[in-house]
Parts: structure tokens; C-alpha cells; sequence
């Protein structure tokens, strides 16, 4: 059996997207190209991979099986890729981190990557924290920062830092919450506005407060945090800010007030993700050195 490396990725792609045009646009290539590699993967195992439907392809019980084997090989080869490589000595490092955090730590942990030479061949993937893992288990990401731990034994979690909730909101709005320092829990759900379903933050915001997404009447489905906060200093409703946001969009919003809660004050741990087969230390400790110091520059600030 001469099962090659490309044939498993893009089998991997088209295994994610259901769909053999867009999994070849994920792999920048034809979708004739795509599909002669999957035919000839078929032919190495023998057995039909995939069932063409009108709406795409569903995988067969085989086709199953192969994908379980296909991420473990590409994981370890990812694996075998970061052991061999020191940053800014050669090799790509692949930096995944999910839109709460990115926009906001990012501009100063840049500079300092940059003066330790850890960004020669930097590439950073900004999304959600499911896609973010589904492209490190798939070896397409080295490592991501997210903010909820993984569930499966074959990530590796290494804490970066703890990033305090606050509550923003116009200051009318604020004021009229007649406490200094509310409860997370005595908010009006009607009041609440939300990120879109699969940002974690949303539900992390609705978790402290009890809630589900159904109870929140404002849950406007907004993309990004900026919005959201936008919204709020406009009277529009309550949001939740995490520390780390703090400086950027009362900069952005300056109609934005915020409040502290009272103590256990509500917080996300920030996390960087590995897989458990990437070696720890190196470049590893560096980036993770890296983003906690880049943290408490912005949180100080």
C-alpha cells in the first residue's frame, strides 16, 4: 500500500468540508486535482472512501476508519516537523488564536516575537475555538490560544494567564444598575448582548450568570466583541469585557463605561494548546513566555 501524504490531507480537507469544491479551495487546488487524489487513495485501500450526494460527500464506514489513522499521522508528522526546528532557524510556525484575544494581545506580543526572532516564518489563523481545534488536531496549526479547555486527551493545555470579566455598558445604563459592584447572577438576562453561538465568550458570559442563550432577549448574534461593545456604549444593553479588551475599546467606544463585580470576580483562563505529541519546551516555552509577558503589558495599561 503507497498511501503519500498529500492524498491523506486532502482527504482530511474533504472529510471536513463535505464537499469536494470547497475542500479544494481549502487546499488551493482544482477540484479535478482533488478528486484524482481521493480516487487513487481509494484505490490503495480498496474500498470506497466517500458517498457522492447531491449536497456533497458523507464519509463510509471505511472512509471513517481512514480518517481516525489520517489525523494521528498528521499530527505526529507536525509533531516531527516542531521537534526538528528551533524558531527563526528555518520552518513555519503556525500560531492559531481565537478573536477575543487576538485583536487585543497581539499588537504587543508582536514587537517582542519579533526582537527574539520567533516571527522570520510567523503565520497567525484568527477563528473560534472549534475550527481552531479541528486544525491542530489535523497538524494545519502548531499550537492555539483559546480560552476553553480542550476535551480530548490528545491536546495539552498550558495556562497563560487569567482574564478578569467586567461589565460595560453606557454609563446611564450603569448607573442605574444602583450598585457599584453587581452580581453577575441579578443581572436582567433582557439587558445582555451576546457574541454569536460558538464564540466562547458568550457562553461564558451567559455560564456566570446562570443563563441560556434563549433567556437573553438583546442576543443580537454580533461577530465580534468591538460590535458588541459598540452597541453597549450606545445604550443598547450590557455586555461582558474581558480585562484584556479593556484599553482598546474604551479607546474605540469612548461613551463605554465599566464596573468591576464583586469578588470571586467572574474570569476565563487563556490557554495555549498543544497536541500531546509536539515536544514540550524550546520554542514552546519561548512563545508562552512571550504571550504572558505581552498580557501583563496590556492589562497593566
Amino acid at each position: 500500500m503507497n498511501i503519500t501524504l498529500r492524498q491523506l490531507r486532502y482527504f482530511l480537507a474533504l472529510a471536513q468540508q463535505g464537499h469536494f469544491t470547497r475542500a479544494a479551495e481549502v487546499m488551493h487546488v482544482t477540484q479535478p486535482a482533488l478528486s484524482m487524489q481521493i480516487r487513487a487513495l481509494e484505490d490503495q485501500v480498496g474500498s470506497p472512501l466517500v458517498e457522492r450526494t447531491p449536497s456533497g460527500v458523507v464519509l463510509t464506514p471505511q472512509g471513517r476508519a481512514l480518517e481516525s489513522h489520517a489525523r494521528q499521522v498528521m499530527a505526529a508528522m507536525a509533531g516531527l516537523e516542531q521537534g526538528m526546528r528551533q524558531p527563526g532557524q528555518g520552518g513555519r510556525l503556525m500560531l492559531g488564536m481565537i478573536p477575543t484575544v487576538a485583536p487585543y494581545l497581539l499588537p504587543e506580543a508582536l514587537p517582542i516575537l519579533r526582537a527574539r526572532d520567533l516571527t522570520r516564518d510567523l503565520h497567525l489563523r484568527e477563528a473560534q475555538t472549534d475550527r481552531l481545534v479541528d486544525e491542530l488536531c489535523q497538524g494545519r496549526l502548531d499550537v492555539a490560544v483559546v480560552a476553553t479547555p480542550p476535551d480530548s486527551a490528545d491536546l495539552v493545555a498550558m495556562p497563560l494567564f487569567t482574564d478578569r470579566f467586567l461589565l460595560a455598558g453606557s454609563q446611564d445604563r450603569i448607573a442605574r444598575l444602583g450598585r457599584s459592584r453587581p452580581e453577575p447572577r441579578d443581572l436582567d438576562p433582557g439587558q445582555l448582548l451576546l457574541l454569536d453561538e460558538g464564540h466562547c465568550l458568550g457562553d461564558q458570559a451567559l455560564e456566570v450568570c446562570g443563563l441560556g442563550r434563549r433567556s437573553a432577549r438583546l442576543d443580537l448574534g454580533a461577530a465580534s466583541l468591538s460590535t458588541l461593545c459598540r452597541l453597549a456604549a450606545q445604550g443598547m444593553g450590557l455586555t461582558f469585557l474581558p480585562q484584556l479588551a479593556l484599553r482598546l475599546e474604551r479607546a474605540a467606544a469612548p461613551g463605554l463605561s465599566v464596573v468591576e463585580f464583586p469578588d470571586p470576580q467572574p474570569s476565563r483562563e487563556v490557554l495555549l494548546l498543544r497536541r500531546a505529541s509536539t515536544p514540550a519546551g524550546g520554542w514552546l516555552d519561548d512563545l508562552a513566555a512571550t504571550l504572558i509577558q505581552a498580557s501583563e503589558r496590556v492589562m497593566a495599561a
